[in-house]
């Protein structure tokens, strides 16, 4: 699957950042039961952290963008954290999607789709996944949207 993933990313003109590490008392993955628990993930364009507020500074379309980008990290978590065999991962099983807004702005679940809709096209039926998509008033270093995911993998062979 890998060489897959690796496919599709090119295909659709993306490629994986470098993994980031945590920036606090935490671990970026934890493998346990058959599961991978990734830490919220932020987004990344350029080595630049994508900042701001939906319905303040930041528009619908670079919402999505930013979960997009947040997505890419994920994926990129995942690949580090197997030891770049993608070909275990079994199902995306869920997303949380935390999105920089203003009260008053309620499409969390069109900004949520920007990393949603990478997941399938990476990883087609088994990247179809459960979601949560919130609005919060601030996120870490001030960041626009944030992901994280709980991905359901095979053993390593």
């Amino acid at each position: 699957m890998t060489d897959r993933i690796d496919t599709k990313l090119a295909e659709l003109g993306l490629s994986l950042p470098e993994a980031a590490a945590p920036v606090a008392a935490y671990v970026s993955a934890v493998e346990a039961g058959g599961m991978l628990f990734l830490s919220g993930q932020l987004p990344f364009k350029d080595g630049q952290l994508v900042k701001g507020r939906l319905g303040e500074n930041v528009s619908l379309e670079d919402g999505q963008e930013a979960a997009k980008l947040c997505g890419l990290m994920v994926v990129a978590q995942i690949r580090k954290a197997l030891n770049g065999d993608l070909a275990r991962v079994k199902r995306i099983v869920k997303l949380g999607v935390f999105v920089n807004s203003t009260a008053d702005f309620t499409d969390q679940a069109k900004v949520a789709n920007g990393a949603s809709e990478l997941m399938v096209a990476l990883f087609g039926d088994i990247g179809r996944h459960a979601r949560s998509a919130v609005g919060v008033p601030v996120l870490p270093l001030g960041a626009a949207v944030e992901v994280d995911a709980i991905i359901e993998i095979g053993t390593a062979l």
